[in-house]
């Protein structure tokens, strides 16, 4: 009998439009399948640190990589919008554990390539932005290209963003925070 693949916790970009559908579909496609991981490449690029240490870094770089879906959704007019129709700035990522991660090193040290949708069951948390990062989220998702780009006020309005750290929802509490944006 072949071993079981175990399951590796990975972070995966999301908006709340994502969000959504992983409720009302119980799964949701991350974009081309991206996600962000404790990799063997992350471990290599950092001469100290637990793992718990770098799984907050894998969890930065989802959180970052939420600000360019934000910044996809509002220019292609897919964005959520709240209760009185004002565009919903919050990064999102999904907690979740699955098998068939591969690593990407190609394209950063964290990134590995999802083998397909995600189910609701394998979501161990959501972590989201509060209501005072929007403003913030907003400018920085106008820049976040600038900012790849190595534009230095582009950097530094990103900056202002991550200081905004995402908070922890279980599952469950999913459907009640979107009903509440």
């Amino acid at each position: 009998m072949p071993a079981r693949e175990e399951a590796t916790r990975v972070y995966i970009p999301a908006t709340v439009r994502m969000l959504r559908e992983l409720i009302d579909d119980r799964q949701f496609s991350p974009v081309n399948g991206t996600a962000f991981a404790v990799t063997p490449t992350l471990r290599e690029a950092y001469a100290s640190g637990d793992d718990e240490e770098l799984a907050e870094v894998a969890m930065a770089e989802a959180a970052r990589a939420s600000l360019r879906l934000i910044a996809s959704e509002a220019l292609d007019g897919r964005q959520s919008h709240d209760g009185d129709g004002d565009p919903i700035w919050r990064r999102a990522v999904v907690a979740a554990d699955v098998t068939g991660a591969k690593p990407r090193p190609d394209l950063d040290d964290a990134v590995v390539r999802l083998s397909g949708p995600v189910p609701l069951d394998a979501v161990a948390s959501v972590h989201v932005d509060l209501a005072d990062a929007e403003p913030t989220v907003a400018k920085a998702a106008e820049v976040v290209d600038a900012a790849d780009l190595g534009d230095p006020d582009a950097e530094f309005l990103l900056g202002d963003a991550e200081d905004h750290q995402l908070a922890w929802y279980a599952t469950q509490e999913l459907p009640f925070l979107l009903e509440l944006l």
